[in-house]
């Protein structure tokens, strides 16, 4: 008999425990912007010092990193965490960033504000166009390091509005580099600082950038990606008190149950069906791969459209493939054409044996 009772106890022991403490989380796939994993995608809370990542992007894309940049007093009007610059001091706006980014520099953050916009108030315009520009629809910007303002007013945003952005900075080499950096040595006409990056999950061999925050308000706020197997993420957590491992749990599960399949060959590209261009040669220049769980690989489809143009020539686009997950469009790849004069055209093997039988 007690054999039998183990036995049933057993069987309602969950195999597989995926338990996260945050109040909104997700995992986006940074190539397509899929989200594999995720909750409370648009729920707004407060948003702390991940702030600072629309503060670099705009400084990056907008600044010139070369140009020393002259301490001024709202550096006066920062409180919390620091890189400790002084008025006077010269350093270069690409280590203001790197400050900002390492360290969680609120005097960073001002010092690049002005610097790129004039004022705070002018830099704090520039954050909420970019956010509207990448529709990121349930955020909004107060100042560029993401403390509470003296009126209570703060920066908010959601998980999903975070996937985003940070989508999109990453597409910029130069943020990338100084998002995964883990040290950096800097000197100024007035000392020498080194910084050392308050992301412990650099440490993961898989994890290649992030921005941590935190304010009384807002609680533990993290935002960080990896790569692994061609499968590369962003996720973000918010008012998380165990972040950390959180985000660990999420990449693991990802890259345990998802596999990153070529669904685009360019190699073996072929179109048997088209009628208009069928002296010539439709091609494709680049392979495609989607990041999927196995049992998502027959949900895939190849949409072909082409145009039928009265005149092209070699290396014209006539058209695109479709990548699609049910209605969802995730990625278009031109079709050019390759004009086969005549004489010159490919026949096969097949077509050789019967003109030369007949």
């Amino acid at each position: 008999m007690k054999r039998i009772i183990i036995f049933i106890a057993v069987l309602f022991i969950p195999m597989k425990v995926f338990s996260i403490s945050a109040s909104s989380a997700i995992a986006m796939d940074l190539d397509t912007g899929r989200v594999l994993y995720g909750y409370n995608l648009d729920e707004e809370r407060l948003i702390a010092s991940t702030t600072k990542i629309m503060t670099a992007i705009i400084a990056i894309e907008n600044g010139n990193l070369d140009e020393v940049v002259k301490v001024s007093d709202i550096i006066y009007k920062a409180y919390g965490s620091a890189i400790y610059i002084e008025v006077g001091e010269e350093i270069t706006l690409r280590d203001l960033i790197y400050g900002l980014m390492l360290r969680s520099g609120n005097d960073a953050a001002l010092m690049i504000a002005e610097t790129i916009s004039g004022s705070k108030e002018e830099f704090v315009y520039l954050m909420n166009e970019y956010a509207n520009n990448l529709k990121m629809t349930h955020t909004k910007f107060y100042n560029p390091h993401g403390l509470e303002e003296d009126d209570g007013s703060a920066n908010k945003s959601t998980v999903l509005d975070m996937a985003k952005l940070t989508k999109y900075a990453m597409t910029n080499s130069t943020f990338r580099e100084i998002f995964g950096t883990k040290e950096r040595t800097v000197k100024t006409n007035y000392k020498t600082y080194v910084w050392h990056n308050k992301n412990k999950l650099l440490s993961e061999k898989y994890v290649t950038g992030g921005k941590t925050g935190f304010t009384k308000l807002a609680r533990r706020t993290l935002v960080t990606t990896g790569s692994k197997d061609n499968i590369n993420l962003v996720v973000v957590t918010l008012n998380d008190p165990n972040d950390w491992q959180d985000h660990r749990t999420i990449y693991q599960d990802i890259f345990k149950n998802y596999k990153s399949y070529q669904v685009i060959n360019h190699k073996k590209f072929k179109i048997d069906e088209d009628k208009y261009y069928k002296n010539n040669e439709l091609y494709v220049k680049n392979d495609y791969s989607l990041t999927l769980k196995k049992e998502e690989i027959k949900k895939v489809n190849l949409n072909i459209n082409l145009m039928k143009l009265e005149s092209f020539v070699t290396d014209d686009i006539v058209g695109y493939v479709e990548v699609k997950i049910n209605d969802t469009i995730y990625h278009k790849e031109p079709i050019y054409v390759k004009v086969i004069e005549k004489g010159q055209e490919k026949i096969s093997w097949w077509q050789k044996f019967k003109r030369w039988l007949f």
